[in-house]
């Protein structure tokens, strides 16, 4: 069950321009939490800004959480400027998590598109725990926008990076080497289970790819919030089964559940 908490600031770094990794301080929510979920953060006073910021949950311990965000408006900006020491208001664990398939497959493919490197980090540690093995996808622009690469590697995660410019891995997107590994005799199709997060053209993109596949896929969704409780419906989604709430129903959701058009 999410709670409203007053949370501790253990520690706040830029890990790239722009972008900023917080620890927090949080046990009731940390033992709840799991990976793909998310919280609903007030980063300025009661008022200005008025609405709360969904912010991935990107690593959970015993006792704290870890959340990695980009600064995009004064909100985030008003948050990236918060000290160790300091607090911030956080409702948590919100949404539901990534479902880890214990008999779906040996090899766990996680696909990250940009900032969608958030949620899969927590996720990978997880899977770690299960001894799963584990094959690592970072999409993003450029080298500069390419996170945690280190982090997953250290994990035991085989890491593959794709960027727009080439400047690092291979030239192109996350969903080219997606679709490179799938349709390679490397593993067979049986074996895998794909977890994916990012852009709404990457999903789009995943969808395509998995026209006719029988992989099992969970993809966790971008959707602007305002709520972040379901009861706006400001961030709804076309699925086989109607429209659903990405904060309430999601952020996560099953591929073939989605209706990409």
């Amino acid at each position: 069950m999410a709670q409203q908490i007053i949370a501790k600031i253990i520690s706040q770094k830029e890990v790239k321009p722009g972008c900023f990794k917080m620890a927090l301080l949080a046990p009731a929510i940390a033992k709840a939490a799991c990976p793909g979920q998310f919280l609903h953060i007030r980063c300025g006073s009661s008022s200005d800004p008025l609405l709360r910021r969904p912010v991935s949950i990107h690593r959970i311990d015993k006792s704290s959480l870890e959340i990695l965000y980009n600064v995009v408006g004064r909100g985030t900006e008003i948050l990236s400027k918060k000290k160790p020491g300091g607090s911030v208001d956080i409702i948590g664990p919100l949404g539901n998590g990534f479902n880890i398939y214990e008999n779906s497959g040996s090899v766990k493919m996680l696909v990250a598109g940009g900032m969608g490197v958030a949620p899969l980090l927590g996720l990978s540690e997880e899977l770690k725990r299960h001894k799963t093995k584990s094959i690592v996808i970072l999409g993003a622009k450029t080298k500069n926008h390419i996170l945690c690469g280190k982090e997953f590697k250290k994990l035991g995660a085989e890491v593959y990076i794709a960027t727009e410019d080439g400047s690092m891995g291979k030239k192109g997107l996350a969903t080219d080497l997606a679709r490179e590994i799938i349709h390679s005799k490397r593993y067979k199709w049986h074996e895998m289970c794909i977890y994916a997060a990012g852009p709404t053209g990457m999903i789009k993109t995943l969808c395509k790819l998995m026209e006719g596949c029988s992989l099992e896929s969970q993809v966790s969704l971008e959707e602007r919030m305002a709520c972040g409780l379901g009861a706006c419906l400001g961030c709804a989604v076309d699925t086989q089964a109607g429209y659903k709430r990405v904060c309430k129903d999601g952020p996560v959701f099953k591929l073939c559940d989605i209706i990409c058009e």
